[in-house]
């Protein structure tokens, strides 16, 4: 049957909270967020958040596992939009210094709210950071000094993300990245 409407995708319960959650942390951090606006701005039932989630902590896990998922795609689409290539890797994440949305790294943000009270992040946010450093090696020249190049440039993008949310604009963060991406690339 033709429709003059698009498809509208229908989420789960599970997936509306996810959801929900995933745009307060991200816009308002996680200890600021709490259970009940997560429940309130899902629309689901108090039970129903509980039964598939028992905790906070178990919500931050799946948040940043979902974040983690959406993310190294997004990026992985982003590389390939720009080439491919190291040159592939400012203009990538310029688009997303640039985004209105912009709040940083969730897992670098989320390891300086909870790290404390919630160890756990701190793995989490390793094995994301090492999928990011894989996948910039992946676009890196093939040499010995690739996984070497690859986890000082992370590190880079790591300073650049944190710079470009307190600069009034990434344009700094980004100059600087690109200084360094190309100077590794030289060595």
């Amino acid at each position: 049957m033709a429709t003059d409407h698009p498809a509208v995708e229908v989420l789960s319960a599970r997936d509306r909270i996810l959801h929900t959650a995933h745009d307060l942390f991200y816009c308002d951090g996680i200890r600021a967020t709490g259970i009940d606006r997560v429940i309130a701005e899902s629309g689901v039932a108090k039970l129903t958040f509980y039964r598939h989630f028992p905790s906070k902590n178990d919500l931050v896990r799946a948040y940043l596992d979902f974040r983690h998922r959406r993310w190294m795609a997004w990026f992985a689409d982003t590389l390939a939009r720009h080439g491919g290539g190291p040159d592939a890797l400012v203009p990538a994440l310029g688009e997303w210094l640039r985004d209105p949305d912009y709040r940083g790294c969730a897992f670098i943000n989320t390891v300086g709210e909870l790290a404390g009270s919630f160890p756990e992040v701190i793995e989490i946010a390793r094995a994301h950071k090492a999928e990011v450093t894989a996948a910039i090696a992946a676009v890196l020249p093939a040499s010995r000094k690739r996984a070497g190049q690859a986890q000082a440039i992370a590190l880079a993008i790591d300073g650049a993300i944190v710079r470009a949310q307190y600069d009034e604009t990434p344009e700094a963060a980004l100059e600087a990245l690109a200084r360094i991406v190309k100077a590794l690339l030289k060595a």
